[in-house]
Parts: structure tokens; sequence; C-alpha cells
């Protein structure tokens, strides 16, 4: 079985809308594919009316926190999306990504970049607004080449001249979130090392203790090492070893299917949820 637990659509940053996200899965041969937008799970609908036979939908979502000054990302699945509590805060969370775009681009308009915010919101449709969306902007503007030039300290990643930062979660309390609301919870990328701060292993530890389910070990940007690092301390925390591509179509290069978890880790994080169950073709 291959599960890739990890993946966007237009419903979020992606570039690839949540329908063709399910057709590529099946095309990379995935037996399972998680949709985990950012703060939304508006486009797990059209997943799932688009499923193809032999693929199962995990219904998922990122969920965007902070510790300690650092963005931190925790996957969830499987929960109840209509828990009241976890609706009004996703949309707190939207709402203030939403008004940190603005301010990001009337930094950037300050320092001269010729991006609009009609053109962000054109980039983004009616998906969640994000900084990738920023990012594309600025690259049709002719003002950096490639997406990922965006992301450093000259324009908007961490400390960044444009860079503006916006409300986001506690991870202990998204933990609570997820697991009030029936699902599973899994902490992404924590040693990607082009995503700023490599969470410690003490801090890991003490989101076991809060109640994670699960670490990402099988990421793109977490080379060899890091994946055997990952995999030893979620075996001593008794945690899942879970696993996705992390794919975000067209600006990570179509990477669906590239990495995957076991077929037992898979079903042991299923069989922790109890707010919904994997989708497949009716």
């Amino acid at each position: 079985m291959r599960a890739d637990l990890h993946s966007h659509s237009t419903a979020s940053d992606g570039t690839t809308p949540p329908a063709d996200v399910m057709r590529r899965a099946s095309a990379a041969g995935l037996d399972v594919i998680a949709l985990t937008d950012h703060d939304t799970v508006a486009g797990l609908e059209e997943a799932r009316l688009a499923l193809p036979p032999g693929l199962a939908l995990l219904p998922g979502m990122e969920l965007s926190c902070r510790l300690e000054g650092h963005s931190v990302h925790l996957l969830g699945y499987l929960f109840d999306p209509g828990h009241q509590e976890l609706v009004s805060e996703c949309a707190r969370i939207r709402e203030s990504r939403l008004h940190r775009a603005q301010a990001m681009v009337e930094r950037l308009a300050e320092l001269g970049v010729p991006v609009t915010w009609d053109q962000v919101r054109t980039l983004a449709g009616d998906g969640v607004v994000g900084r990738p969306h920023i990012a594309r902007a600025m690259v049709e503007a002719g003002v950096i080449d490639a997406p990922g030039q965006a992301f450093g300290p000259d324009w908007i990643g961490p400390g960044g001249r444009a860079h503006v930062t916006r409300y986001a979660l506690d991870p202990v309390r998204a933990i609570a979130l997820i697991r009030a609301a029936g699902g599973v919870t899994v902490l992404a990328h924590p040693r990607a090392g082009t995503r700023g701060w490599m969470i410690p292993d003490d801090v890991i530890a003490a989101l076991a203790a809060a109640g994670l389910h699960g670490i990402e070990v099988w990421h793109p940007d977490q080379d060899q090492s890091a994946r055997q690092e990952l995999q030893a301390l979620a075996a001593t925390l008794g945690l899942v070893a879970s696993g996705g591509s992390d794919d975000h179509g067209e600006l990570t290069g179509y990477r669906i299917g590239s990495d995957t978890i076991a077929a037992e880790a898979y079903e042991r994080l299923v069989s922790q949820a109890t707010g919904a169950r994997p989708v497949s073709q009716q």
C-alpha cells in the first residue's frame, strides 16, 4: 500500500485543483492521498466527488501554529469538520492570512515592487491566500526568477523586509482542538532544512506528551540523516512515523507520491481517529 499523507490544492497555496490532485494521485499509483490544505477543508468535497476507483481520500488540513516565535505546522486528519471551536479558529487564521498578505503587498510597494493586491487575489482565486501567491505575483512582475527566491530575508521570508507576522495557534492547543474533534495529529516537516526552525527533540517530546499522534519522517525537504533521527525519535516517543510529498503542484514540481508511509503506520494512525473515516468511491 502507498499512502501520501501531505498534499495541497488551489483551496490554499497549491496550483492544482482538488479534483486534479486526486487524478494525479491515482496516476502516481497511490492507494491513499491526504488533502491537507492550509487552515481549510474547502477542497475536500471536490476531491471526494472526483475520487477515481482504487484511491482513498484521507480528509485533512495543515493547521498554522506558532511556538517560541517560530512557525510550526500541524497536520490534522479525520476530525469532525463541523467542530465549532476548530471552525472558529480556522476562520480567524484565514482572516489573519488575508490581512497579512495585504500588508506584505503594501510593504513590497514601498520597496518599489510592482505587485498589486488584485494580482495576488487573482492568483489565489477562491483559495486561502498565502505567501506563495505573493511569490508567484513577484515572478509575474519580473522581480524574481522563481517563487522560492521570495522567501529569503530580502523579501517575504521570516525577518525579511516585507515580512509580516500573523495569528497562529499554540501547537498544544491545536493538538487539543483536533483531538476534541475526533481527529489525529502529525507534526509536519520538523527537520526540513529549507523551512527555518529545526524543531528540537525536547519540543517534540513535549508535544507528544500533549497528545500528538505522529511526526512527519518522510518528506522531500528532510535528508536521510534527519529521517533516521526522526524515525528513532518516533519509536522512542511512541509516535507514528508518517510522511508525504507536501506537493503544491507546479510550485514543487508535481511531486505527488514522492514520499509515502508504511501500511502499518497508516493503519495505526487511522485507527486512533473517531471524527471521520477515509473516503473511497461509492
